[in-house]
């Protein structure tokens, strides 16, 4: 579990303990505004199961706005807060929770954020304010992030698991998980076909350079006794320095054309028989 997790879980449980108490609605929304303005407290899931929490959903209109903010808190986002009607004022160290919240939620969607759209989203008058929360935000552990001034954007690296989630969101993350597994699957697959067009690639070239040195050796072969000794000693000669230097065959076969073809013109001019031969390999 993330530790910045582990601390807002251990900072709302002494409200969940408190809300076995609060028994009468006046309670129940002090309750809810305590812990939405105390630090550290980015976690609400447990305490919306509240019996005594649970029971604001019912009561009268001066109370059960303040369960829809609660639940705002919980998974909702500033923008929701400014468009629902009737809920209650918040407090300047609610304003800045539930800012910071909405923040989390959009990096989730936006790994790149512009000043000019967080100021929209967030209701912030200026750039300033805008830098200090996400500033506030990073040194609170919500989030990882960078400030691009110059271009005006926030990159965001990482956020910290802290919205609750929101009732009947599990269909659509299991979708969406179901859509990245269906793309891995395919990437894993042209993976796989490349692997194979690779060695199917190596095989060929192999059998080809094989058939090559076969087509060589043939002519080795037909080669009188002293030319046959020659190819004997370049073969050796040849192979032991590939094998030194990683070189692939056809280096090998290069240098043997060209050993044949400077042997052949001075064979030639003694009228020797063997640069005939290179010629014919040529």
């Amino acid at each position: 579990m993330d530790q910045t997790q582990q601390k807002a879980l251990n900072a709302l449980e002494p409200y969940v303990l408190l809300s076995k108490s609060a028994t009468s609605p006046r309670a129940a929304t002090d309750l809810i505004t305590q812990v939405t303005s105390t630090p550290n407290t980015y976690v609400f899931a447990e305490l919306l199961q509240a019996p005594n929490i649970q029971s604001l959903r019912t009561a009268s209109s001066d109370y059960a706005p303040y369960f829809i903010l609660l639940e705002i808190f919980s998974w909702g986002t500033w923008s929701e807060y400014t468009s629902t009607p009737n809920l209650p004022l918040l407090s300047d160290a609610q304003s800045l929770k539930l800012r910071q919240l909405s923040l989390l939620s959009l990096s989730t969607s936006h790994t790149t954020l512009t000043y000019s759209h967080l100021l929209g989203a967030l209701s912030l008058p200026d750039i300033r304010a805008l830098e200090d929360l996400i500033i506030s935000s990073i040194y609170a552990g919500l989030l990882d992030a960078k400030l691009d001034t110059q271009s005006k954007c926030v990159d965001v690296s990482c956020v910290s698991p802290l919205r609750d989630l929101k009732p009947n969101s599990v269909p659509r993350m299991i979708a969406v998980f179901n859509d990245w597994n269906d793309r891995c699957t395919k990437v894993l697959l042209d993976l796989e076909c490349q692997v194979a067009g690779v060695r199917r690639k190596a095989i060929e070239r192999r059998r080809s350079e094989q058939e090559h040195e076969k087509a060589i050796d043939k002519a080795f072969d037909k080669a009188p006794g002293d030319d046959r000794g020659m190819k004997v000693g370049f073969k050796r000669g040849v192979g032991e320095a590939d094998n030194e230097l990683g070189y692939a065959d056809d280096v090998e076969v290069m240098d043997l054309d060209d050993t044949l073809g400077r042997g052949g013109q001075r064979n030639a001019k003694r009228g020797g028989k063997f640069g005939g031969i290179a010629r014919r390999i040529i």
